[in-house]
Protein backbone atom coordinates (compact mmCIF):
# COMPACT_ATOMS: atom_id res chain seq x y z
CA UNK A 1 0.00 0.00 0.00
CA UNK A 2 1.44 3.31 -1.34
CA UNK A 3 1.90 6.18 1.54
CA UNK A 4 1.33 9.88 0.47
CA UNK A 5 3.24 12.55 1.71
CA UNK A 6 2.38 13.99 4.93
CA UNK A 7 2.34 16.95 3.52
CA UNK A 8 -0.21 16.29 1.44
CA UNK A 9 1.34 17.36 -1.77
CA UNK A 10 1.52 14.32 -4.35
CA UNK A 11 4.88 13.69 -5.27
CA UNK A 12 5.46 13.45 -9.02
CA UNK A 13 8.49 13.09 -11.04
CA UNK A 14 7.90 15.99 -13.23
CA UNK A 15 10.73 18.84 -12.71
CA UNK A 16 9.31 20.71 -15.87
CA UNK A 17 5.65 20.49 -14.75
CA UNK A 18 6.83 21.18 -10.97
CA UNK A 19 8.73 24.48 -12.35
CA UNK A 20 6.26 25.75 -14.82
CA UNK A 21 3.49 25.82 -11.90
CA UNK A 22 6.48 27.93 -9.68
CA UNK A 23 6.58 29.98 -12.37
CA UNK A 24 3.32 30.74 -13.21
CA UNK A 25 1.89 31.10 -9.85
CA UNK A 26 4.50 33.92 -9.00
CA UNK A 27 3.89 35.52 -12.11
CA UNK A 28 0.77 35.72 -10.67
CA UNK A 29 1.42 37.00 -7.74
CA UNK A 30 3.72 39.67 -8.59
CA UNK A 31 0.94 40.63 -10.73
CA UNK A 32 -1.61 40.97 -7.87
CA UNK A 33 0.94 41.57 -4.86
CA UNK A 34 4.48 42.60 -6.22
CA UNK A 35 7.82 41.45 -5.66
CA UNK A 36 8.12 42.83 -2.26
CA UNK A 37 5.04 42.00 -0.92
CA UNK A 38 5.27 38.38 -1.99
CA UNK A 39 6.79 35.62 0.13
CA UNK A 40 8.75 32.45 -0.95
CA UNK A 41 5.95 30.59 1.75
CA UNK A 42 2.96 32.61 -0.56
CA UNK A 43 4.55 30.85 -3.99
CA UNK A 44 5.00 27.66 -2.52
CA UNK A 45 1.07 27.73 -1.13
CA UNK A 46 -0.09 28.99 -4.61
CA UNK A 47 1.97 26.28 -6.76
CA UNK A 48 0.97 23.47 -4.67
CA UNK A 49 4.67 22.27 -4.12
CA UNK A 50 7.26 22.05 -1.53
CA UNK A 51 9.75 24.61 -0.05
CA UNK A 52 12.73 22.08 -1.12
CA UNK A 53 11.16 21.85 -4.58
CA UNK A 54 11.12 25.52 -4.53
CA UNK A 55 14.87 25.55 -3.43
CA UNK A 56 16.00 23.18 -6.32
CA UNK A 57 14.51 24.85 -8.97
CA UNK A 58 15.31 28.36 -7.78
CA UNK A 59 17.84 28.45 -4.84
CA UNK A 60 16.93 32.24 -4.44
CA UNK A 61 14.29 34.60 -4.49
CA UNK A 62 15.80 37.25 -7.09
CA UNK A 63 16.63 34.27 -9.06
CA UNK A 64 13.29 33.18 -9.26
CA UNK A 65 11.85 36.86 -9.83
CA UNK A 66 14.54 37.04 -12.71
CA UNK A 67 12.98 33.74 -14.48
CA UNK A 68 9.86 35.35 -14.37
CA UNK A 69 11.10 38.35 -15.81
CA UNK A 70 12.22 36.63 -18.89
CA UNK A 71 10.46 33.65 -19.14
CA UNK A 72 7.09 35.06 -18.01
CA UNK A 73 6.64 38.95 -18.56
CA UNK A 74 9.04 38.58 -21.49
CA UNK A 75 6.02 35.87 -23.16
CA UNK A 76 3.52 38.28 -22.20
CA UNK A 77 4.89 41.18 -24.22
CA UNK A 78 5.68 39.00 -27.02
CA UNK A 79 1.87 37.84 -27.14
CA UNK A 80 0.58 40.90 -26.33
CA UNK A 81 2.76 43.37 -28.59
CA UNK A 82 4.49 42.21 -30.77
CA UNK A 83 3.04 39.60 -32.24
CA UNK A 84 0.04 41.87 -33.67
CA UNK A 85 2.78 44.47 -34.75
CA UNK A 86 4.71 41.87 -36.46
CA UNK A 87 1.42 40.61 -38.36
CA UNK A 88 -0.05 43.48 -39.13
CA UNK A 89 0.44 45.37 -42.71
CA UNK A 90 1.16 48.43 -41.29
CA UNK A 91 2.55 50.02 -37.82
CA UNK A 92 0.07 51.92 -37.20
CA UNK A 93 -2.55 49.22 -37.63
CA UNK A 94 -0.65 46.76 -35.21
CA UNK A 95 -0.28 49.07 -32.33
CA UNK A 96 -3.53 50.28 -32.65
CA UNK A 97 -4.59 46.48 -32.37
CA UNK A 98 -2.34 45.63 -29.29
CA UNK A 99 -4.34 48.69 -27.86
CA UNK A 100 -7.71 47.26 -28.54
CA UNK A 101 -7.19 43.97 -27.65
CA UNK A 102 -5.59 44.44 -24.23
CA UNK A 103 -7.99 46.92 -23.56
CA UNK A 104 -11.11 44.34 -24.68
CA UNK A 105 -9.29 41.21 -22.19
CA UNK A 106 -9.48 43.91 -19.41
CA UNK A 107 -12.90 44.97 -19.95
CA UNK A 108 -13.68 40.88 -19.87
CA UNK A 109 -11.71 40.36 -16.57
CA UNK A 110 -12.98 43.23 -15.33
CA UNK A 111 -9.93 43.69 -13.71
CA UNK A 112 -7.05 45.74 -14.10
CA UNK A 113 -3.55 45.22 -12.52
CA UNK A 114 -1.56 47.08 -14.97
CA UNK A 115 1.75 46.08 -17.21
CA UNK A 116 3.66 43.29 -15.78
CA UNK A 117 6.60 44.83 -16.85
CA UNK A 118 5.88 48.56 -16.27
CA UNK A 119 4.68 47.35 -12.66
CA UNK A 120 8.11 45.50 -11.58
CA UNK A 121 10.08 48.08 -13.82
CA UNK A 122 8.60 51.17 -11.01
CA UNK A 123 9.33 48.35 -8.11
CA UNK A 124 12.67 47.11 -8.94
CA UNK A 125 15.03 48.67 -11.69
CA UNK A 126 16.29 52.17 -8.64
CA UNK A 127 17.34 49.09 -6.25
CA UNK A 128 18.90 46.69 -8.80
CA UNK A 129 21.06 46.56 -11.62
CA UNK A 130 20.36 43.06 -12.68
CA UNK A 131 16.75 43.28 -12.61
CA UNK A 132 17.31 46.67 -14.41
CA UNK A 133 18.94 45.06 -17.17
CA UNK A 134 16.69 42.08 -17.42
CA UNK A 135 13.17 44.80 -17.73
CA UNK A 136 15.76 46.98 -20.00
CA UNK A 137 16.28 43.73 -22.37
CA UNK A 138 13.19 43.36 -23.13
CA UNK A 139 12.15 47.31 -23.38
CA UNK A 140 14.70 47.41 -25.44
CA UNK A 141 13.36 44.28 -27.87
CA UNK A 142 9.63 45.82 -27.90
CA UNK A 143 10.93 48.98 -28.94
CA UNK A 144 12.91 47.10 -31.59
CA UNK A 145 9.84 45.86 -33.18
CA UNK A 146 7.64 48.62 -33.28
CA UNK A 147 10.89 50.96 -35.03
CA UNK A 148 11.53 48.03 -37.65
CA UNK A 149 7.89 48.36 -38.40
CA UNK A 150 7.51 51.58 -38.64
CA UNK A 151 11.24 51.53 -41.16
CA UNK A 152 9.23 49.18 -43.20
CA UNK A 153 6.66 52.00 -43.75
CA UNK A 154 9.30 54.52 -44.47
CA UNK A 155 9.67 56.15 -41.43
CA UNK A 156 13.50 57.57 -41.04
CA UNK A 157 15.60 55.11 -39.53
CA UNK A 158 16.05 58.17 -36.87
CA UNK A 159 12.61 59.02 -36.56
CA UNK A 160 11.26 55.05 -35.75
CA UNK A 161 13.31 55.02 -32.83
CA UNK A 162 12.33 57.64 -31.81
CA UNK A 163 8.50 56.86 -32.30
CA UNK A 164 8.64 53.64 -31.52
CA UNK A 165 9.97 55.21 -27.91
CA UNK A 166 7.01 57.48 -27.80
CA UNK A 167 4.39 54.47 -28.85
CA UNK A 168 5.68 52.44 -25.45
CA UNK A 169 5.92 55.13 -23.30
CA UNK A 170 1.94 56.25 -24.09
CA UNK A 171 0.88 52.59 -23.68
CA UNK A 172 2.60 52.48 -20.14
CA UNK A 173 1.39 55.86 -18.90
CA UNK A 174 -1.95 54.97 -20.31
CA UNK A 175 -2.04 51.59 -18.37
CA UNK A 176 -0.94 53.03 -15.21
CA UNK A 177 -3.95 55.56 -15.71
CA UNK A 178 -6.24 52.22 -16.35
CA UNK A 179 -5.05 50.51 -13.50
CA UNK A 180 -5.86 53.78 -11.31
CA UNK A 181 -9.09 54.64 -12.54
CA UNK A 182 -10.11 50.56 -12.94
CA UNK A 183 -11.31 51.73 -16.61
CA UNK A 184 -9.84 50.89 -20.12
CA UNK A 185 -11.27 54.42 -21.24
CA UNK A 186 -7.09 55.76 -20.99
CA UNK A 187 -6.03 52.76 -23.29
CA UNK A 188 -8.31 53.99 -25.66
CA UNK A 189 -8.35 57.52 -25.67
CA UNK A 190 -4.64 57.11 -25.62
CA UNK A 191 -4.99 54.62 -28.30
CA UNK A 192 -6.94 56.95 -30.42
CA UNK A 193 -4.53 59.79 -30.34
CA UNK A 194 -1.66 58.01 -31.21
CA UNK A 195 -3.91 57.26 -34.60
CA UNK A 196 -4.29 60.59 -35.00
CA UNK A 197 -0.70 61.30 -34.85
CA UNK A 198 0.17 58.42 -37.13
CA UNK A 199 -2.28 60.07 -39.58
CA UNK A 200 -0.89 63.85 -39.31
CA UNK A 201 2.81 62.59 -40.03
CA UNK A 202 1.17 61.13 -43.24
CA UNK A 203 -1.14 63.76 -44.39
CA UNK A 204 1.54 66.19 -45.42
CA UNK A 205 3.29 63.34 -47.67
CA UNK A 206 -0.22 63.02 -49.23
CA UNK A 207 -0.84 66.16 -49.89
CA UNK A 208 2.62 67.30 -51.35
CA UNK A 209 2.16 64.15 -53.99
CA UNK A 210 -0.57 66.30 -55.90
CA UNK A 211 1.22 69.55 -55.51
CA UNK A 212 3.10 70.72 -58.91
CA UNK A 213 6.70 73.10 -58.41
CA UNK A 214 6.68 76.32 -59.77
Amino acid sequence: MTKKPASGRSRTNDPAGVRKRILDATADAFQKRGYHSTSTHDIVSAAGVTAGALHHHFPTKKVLALNVIEERVARAVERHWLEPVRSARRAEEGIRNAFEQIASSLDRSRTILGCPLNNLALELCAADSEFREAIERIYDNWRQVIADKLRGDFVAASDAEALATFVIASYSGAITQAKAKQSTAPLRTCAAQLSVHFRSRQAPKAKGAHVSKS
